[in-house]
């Protein structure tokens, strides 16, 4: 049933307008920019839209069809629902607010609106929500007001789970403008008042298209079950929990009345499921395009750090034994290939500070040798390169690390620093290679942890 919401055979939009300034016109825009199927405007001020015949109401659509999204006043659903249902409806989006989130009335108006889908086999998605995209068949059922998705949303591993409307739009479009990360799906479920996240975990982990999931909840339906979910699967599973400060789940009752739990309780359970925890919406974004491009570790030895400053060293090694990473502990045969690029007075050390060796050798050749002599070494499971966008360099050594990230199965994040426009250029070419760029030392260690802690997870569900 959760497959009608993403590859429906028809689709109305009840509430479309030609009104650029309301959401009903922005959904019906988006539904016929990407879907292939049949689309039914309904509204009985209209006999057009878009060049798209409209209809005055749900009975008069000529036959069946699978999907109505709906974008008028809370009031009218139980009778929305009733006519959807002599139109062979499977699932409705709701995108209006005005429900549960509002108070008693608003909760009533929810549990009859559910109970009357039941009834008649339709499953609900929302309310207040701001619908779903699917990357791949681009399918935007959504009232986004932007068309940048257009042009922007590529088709990728990575899917979302955002219990929120407008913080998933925004959200989206970061991650759209800043690149570098492919969509699978986009769900933003709202009140949740019958589809919700531990049905679309369900869901994803199944997907051919999801290899990364990133989750943004304010409660958790059924969390026995999301657990197991998670803790079944080798996808990386990584979430941002909301509400767990008193004043959180205050906001959260608010925001969508849903209930949030013990932050212990559930940091607890996460860590013994394997799902990634992560603590703001731009840290769900970075951890969610890097799992979209690095390998699980292949082994659990130490984490490699190649710096052009040696404060800048000592600052990660700090965090990395803040997060329990180990730095790793070189052969001899490491040290020896390191030297082929250090200056005679200098021996190497790690962290591996090659700024004298770039004053000797320039950039390019010594970050190669550096970043291809810890790969070699068995005792590093994962290295971090902390570099210059500079102008006087190349940053064309980045494609092989991320070769040899493939081919030794060992993740590689990157770190840098520099001017603006030459910054872009070095990150474009390093997520292009496969590598995660941050621009923050203290999140490319929270990553190599996330990345580590699932390596583990993904061991023990390979041999169970």
């Amino acid at each position: 049933m959760i497959d009608h919401f993403f590859h429906p055979d028809g689709v109305a939009i009840i509430g479309a307008t030609d009104n650029p300034a309301k959401g009903g016109y922005h959904i019906l825009r988006n539904t016929l920019a990407g879907y292939r199927g049949r689309v039914y405007p309904v509204n009985p001020r209209y006999a057009e839209i878009l060049g798209t015949q409209c209809y005055p109401d749900i009975e008069s659509i000529p036959g069946d069809f699978d999907l109505a999204i709906y974008f008028i006043p809370a009031k009218s659903l139980p009778d929305t629902i009733r006519a959807c249902a002599k139109k062979g409806v499977k699932a409705i989006i709701i995108e209006s607010a005005g429900f549960s989130e509002v108070g008693e009335e608003g909760r009533m108006l929810q549990k009859e609106s559910v109970g009357l889908a039941r009834s008649f086999g339709i499953r609900l998605w929302g309310p207040n929500c701001m619908g779903l995209l699917d990357g791949h068949s681009r399918n935007v059922f959504s009232f986004m007001y932007s068309d940048k998705w257009m042009t922007l949303m590529k088709p990728g591993n990575v899917s979302l789970v955002v219990q929120s409307g407008m913080l998933s739009a925004g959200f989206l479009m970061m991650i759209l403008e800043r690149g570098g990360m492919g969509i699978a799906k986009v769900c933003s479920i709202g009140n949740k008042c019958d589809v919700n996240e531990t049905e679309l975990l369900e869901y994803l982990v199944a997907d051919e298209d999801t290899g990364v999931i990133g989750m943004y909840l304010e409660s958790i339906v059924d969390g026995r079950k999301f657990l197991e979910l998670a803790r079944s699967t080798s996808k990386p599973i990584i979430v941002l929990k909301a509400g767990r400060s008193e004043q959180g789940a205050r906001a959260a009752m608010s925001h969508t009345a849903s209930l949030s739990g013990s932050a212990a309780v559930y940091e607890g359970a996460f860590r013994q499921a394997g799902i990634v925890q992560v603590y703001d919406v731009h840290e769900l974004m970075d951890f969610a395009r890097g799992f979209s491009k690095v390998t699980p570790c292949g082994s659990d030895a130490g984490t490699a750090v190649i710096t052009f400053s040696g404060g800048a060293g000592i600052v990660t090694s700090d965090l990395l034994a803040d997060r329990g990473v180990k730095l790793a502990d070189f052969e001899e045969r490491t040290i020896a290939a390191l030297e082929e690029v250090f200056p005679a007075w200098m021996k190497p050390s790690h962290p591996v500070d090659v700024w004298p060796s770039v004053e000797l050798n320039g950039l390019e050749p010594v970050y190669a040798k550096a970043i291809e002599a810890v790969m070699e070494d068995p005792g590093v499971d994962s290295v971090i390169v902390e570099t210059i966008a500079w102008d006087l360099a190349s940053p064309g050594y980045l494609a092989a690390a991320g070769e040899m990230q493939r081919r030794h199965r060992k993740p590689v994040v990157l770190w840098q620093i520099g001017a603006m426009d030459i910054s872009e250029r070095y990150r474009a070419a390093a997520e292009d290679a496969g590598i995660p760029v941050f621009t923050e030392i203290s999140r490319c260690v929270a990553f190599i942890a996330g990345v580590k802690a699932h390596s583990k997870k993904k061991e023990t569900v390979r041999t169970s």
